[in-house]
C-alpha cells in the first residue's frame, strides 16, 4: 500500500487585497460552482470553496500575506508514522504555520509548498 497519497482539497492562502478580484474570477470569469463557508480560524478570516474537478479549491482570506501560496493535502493510513518517516528524511513538521485539528501536521517541500497530513477519510 502506499503511504503518501494526494488529496481532494487544495488551498489557495490569497492575501486580502486580491481576495474579492480572485473569487470573482473563480465565480464570474470562469463561472465554476463558489460558495463561501463559515470559518473560525485565527490567520484565516474568509473562506470559499470552489468546485474543481474532482477536487475542492479552498480560497482563503489571509489578511498578513503579501503573495499567493497554494497548500496541499498529503493522505496516509497512520499520520504519526509517517511523520517520523518525514522527520527521518530531514523534513519537519511546521505546525505553527496555521491552527489544525490534533493528529495531523503541516510540512513544506524544498521549494516551500506546504502540504497537511492527514490519516484518508
Amino acid at each position: 500500500m502506499k503511504q503518501f497519497e494526494g488529496g481532494i482539497n487544495i488551498a489557495v492562502k490569497i492575501p486580502k487585497s486580491k481576495y474579492e478580484q480572485t473569487v470573482a474570477f473563480y465565480r464570474d470569469i470562469l463561472k465554476m460552482e463558489t460558495e463561501e463557508m463559515p470559518i473560525d480560524n485565527p490567520t484565516v478570516s474568509r473562506t470559499h470553496k470552489v468546485k474543481f474537478g474532482n477536487n475542492i479549491l479552498w480560497l482563503d482570506c489571509v489578511n498578513n500575506y503579501t503573495h499567493a501560496q497554494t497548500w496541499l493535502e498529503l493522505n496516509v493510513p497512520d499520520v504519526e508514522k509517517a511523520t517520523a518517516y518525514l522527520r527521518s528524511n530531514g523534513i519537519e513538521s511546521c505546525d505553527e504555520l496555521e491552527e489544525l485539528p490534533e493528529n495531523m501536521h503541516w510540512i513544506m517541500d524544498p521549494a516551500g509548498t506546504v502540504f497537511i497530513v492527514k490519516n484518508r477519510d
